[in-house]
């Protein structure tokens, strides 16, 4: 059984520049998906999809591979997450491999665990999922969401004004750390939210979006709050 990681890392970055070697705590942050995916144990292979020469040194360095680098046409601000894992998927099609599973792992994710990488791997086996996505859940319920309107707050759904917040189904949201799924159900959907899509959750301590530059403040100091065991 052979299981590819794949760690899709472009050279191109709009809000905050040189994102996926930017360093994190003093560490190219692409390093931290790499040493979970290499700590799990799991995969065949660990690979980083680029078109920069230099993210690709920083990759080599952390233990990942990079046979090939990204099509210019997959490069660009357009291209989707399925558009670069079809193009992989294929390359080491032409080179004469196949995996029966692969991870999809984002650069900057750096709070990816093992232990997540291998609980994410087993529901995926166990429950026969095409795909498995760790998820969180809203902080507060959806249900009671608001909108203002010229200049007027209101509830999206009035329905739920009385009914208690713990009373309310949990609902939750993509971790946007990293996917797990079935090679064969993917190249058949030719997509990540497929037809069986499972989930394992992540406390909010695990995940955080880096978006800005101080979203990357927060997720440093986040980070060092869980190193130092507190």
């Amino acid at each position: 059984m052979k299981i590819l990681c794949i760690i899709p890392a472009r050279g191109g970055s709009k809000r905050i520049p040189r994102k996926n070697i930017k360093p994190f705590l003093g560490k190219p942050i692409l390093s931290y998906p790499i040493s979970a995916a290499k700590k799990s144990g799991i995969f065949s292979e660990i690979m980083v999809s680029t078109d920069d020469d230099e993210i690709a040194e920083i990759a080599n360095i952390s233990g990942a591979e990079v046979p090939f680098l990204r099509s210019i046409k997959n490069a660009d601000d357009f291209a989707t997450t399925a558009d670069v894992l079809l193009e992989v998927l294929k390359k080491y099609q032409d080179l004469g491999q196949e995996f029966e599973f692969a991870c999809c792992i984002y650069p900057t994710a750096p709070f990816v665990t093992s232990e997540k990488l291998k609980e994410a791997f087993s529901v995926l086996k166990s429950q026969c999922k095409d795909v498995v996505i760790p998820v969180l859940p809203y902080e507060h319920p959806i249900q009671r969401a608001l909108f203002i309107e010229k200049g007027r707050l209101s509830m999206l759904h009035p329905e739920n004004t009385s009914i208690r917040s713990q009373d309310l189904p949990r609902r939750y949201h993509d971790s946007g750390q990293f996917y797990f799924f079935k090679v064969s159900s993917f190249l058949a959907q030719k997509t990540l939210w497929m037809k069986d899509t499972g989930a394992i959750t992540l406390s909010h301590l695990l995940a955080h979006d880096i978006d800005s530059p101080e979203d990357w403040k927060i997720a440093e100091m986040k980070y060092t709050l869980i190193q130092s065991g507190q």
